[in-house]
């Protein structure tokens, strides 16, 4: 499926273009992650604003264990969706999806293009659950996943901290994708994947 990248898909009011992150993209993102509200990268493991993190971020991707999708706009990072998968975990099977878009993307149908595209991806590398977590005031964020199938899992109070030491819930998603690709089969869907 990284073969199809990079690719150019229609959002409303014009157009991204998608394409696997390299190192040579560090810079771009981290001013992207920089540009972020504080309140959006809360849902993240780690704050992707600081550079050690973001070098972590591209060993995981050389490594093999991270795969990342970058939406560019007028040469600049607006989106980005990390599909994390830990092959030594007792969960090999499970793959997490981070999805983060700048503030003027939202709603224009980015969030939902790196979504989809990063379950292809996942649909191919024999992922068979995919978990998301937000923050549980994202109900945009919650609204796109779950009208791509994504049910929620789980609750989890008071979670994260932010900078101000406020508390936040976090809400988990998943997809069986398991199941998904049994009915696709059964239809003779699963040749276009």
């Amino acid at each position: 499926m990284t073969h199809d990248f990079p690719k150019t898909v229609p959002i409303e009011g014009g157009s991204i273009e998608l394409r696997l992150m390299r190192s040579a993209d560090d810079a771009k993102v981290l001013a992207f992650a920089r540009a972020l509200p504080t309140h959006d990268l809360l849902f993240l493991p780690r704050d992707i604003t600081q550079p050690k993190v973001l070098a972590a971020w591209v060993r995981a991707i050389d490594a093999g264990h991270m795969t990342t999708l970058l939406a560019w706009h007028e040469g600049n990072v607006v989106g980005c969706a990390a599909i994390f998968r830990d092959p030594h975990s007792w969960s090999p099977h499970v793959g997490e999806l981070r999805v983060v878009t700048s503030p003027a993307m939202r709603g224009r149908g980015a969030g939902r293009a790196l979504i989809q595209n990063c379950f292809a991806i996942m649909l191919q590398s024999g992922i068979e659950k995919i978990l998301a977590q937000m923050t549980i005031d994202q109900q945009g964020a919650i609204a796109v996943f779950e009208s791509l199938g994504f049910r929620s899992e789980g609750l989890l109070r008071e979670h994260v901290q932010d900078r101000d030491g406020k508390r936040h819930d976090i809400v988990i998603l998943s997809h069986d994708v398991g199941k998904v690709l049994g009915q696709m089969s059964a239809y003779g869907v699963t040749r276009a994947f």
